[in-house]
């Protein structure tokens, strides 16, 4: 595994970019900087996606790389997002690796620079939810996969926790399962794999959001939170579940 370097210095909620680098969604950037303090989350998201993933593998939205580190050491990877910045920051990373492949995709448009690839496993985590046409950003996943290939979604869960921490983030809607699975059906997957995710952070994600307003996760919580994974990831052991996320598999029919 790569070792993660620290490449955002922005710590509270404010304007400022990272480093030197403009984004374009500074709220965005305060977030996916905040979880990198969350190491154990991180590590427990990742290993719900990882016996799905191929050996050849298109993450949708890779950020600042918080999930990337554990997969680019695969056979074939490109990472990708819409953010030139973040493309950067990527490069920085994980350019000397010479498997990954970087570029910009705005959904659900696919550059033509992708056009011809086809992939074993698409990743693409906390992304479907910014798209307002997410069947046709579906659709668009789903012509970059090999025959059987899979599709990974996860997505959030629940529209009665939409609060100012979704708006903030420019989320259209949160999902439930059913939800999900019909939108996966209507593109021409099929659901392999389904499951709520994160029960635990169900309280703090609608207390922050609905109640205290906030637009960006208070570091100390996550901190905590982070601390709490441990025990947040027990709730396998409940036969039944509700979650802040929804996981989905899909396999392109």
């Amino acid at each position: 595994m790569i070792r993660q370097r620290s490449i955002v210095s922005c710590r509270a909620l404010a304007t400022t970019p990272l480093i030197d680098i403009r984004v374009e969604d500074a709220l965005g950037a305060t977030t996916l900087e905040r979880l990198t303090d969350a190491p154990a989350f991180n590590r427990w998201m990742y290993s719900r996606f990882d016996s799905w993933l191929g050996n050849s593998v298109l993450e949708v939205g890779s950020g600042i790389g918080n999930l990337s580190q554990f997969f680019v050491e695969r056979e074939r990877v490109v990472l990708t997002d819409i953010d030139d910045a973040y493309l950067e920051l990527l490069r920085d990373k994980f350019g000397e690796l010479g498997g990954v492949r970087f570029e910009k995709m705005i959904l659900p448009e696919v550059p033509s620079t992708l056009t011809g690839d086809r992939f074993q496993s698409i990743l693409c985590v906390n992304v479907l939810e910014h798209i307002e046409d997410d069947r046709a950003a579906l659709s668009s996943m789903r012509s970059l996969l090999e025959k059987d290939g899979r599709l990974v979604l996860l997505v959030p869960a629940f529209q009665w926790l939409f609060g100012t921490l979704d708006a903030a983030l420019s989320h259209f809607r949160r999902y439930t399962k059913r939800s999900l699975r019909t939108v996966l059906a209507e593109t021409g997957f099929r659901v392999v794999h389904l499951e709520y995710f994160n029960m635990g952070s169900m309280l703090g994600w609608w207390f922050t959001g609905r109640v205290l307003k906030k637009k960006v996760i208070p570091v100390k919580v996550l901190k905590l939170y982070d601390s709490l994974v441990p025990v947040f990831r027990q709730e396998r052991l409940i036969p039944w579940r509700v979650g802040q996320s929804v996981i989905a598999v899909g396999e392109k029919q």
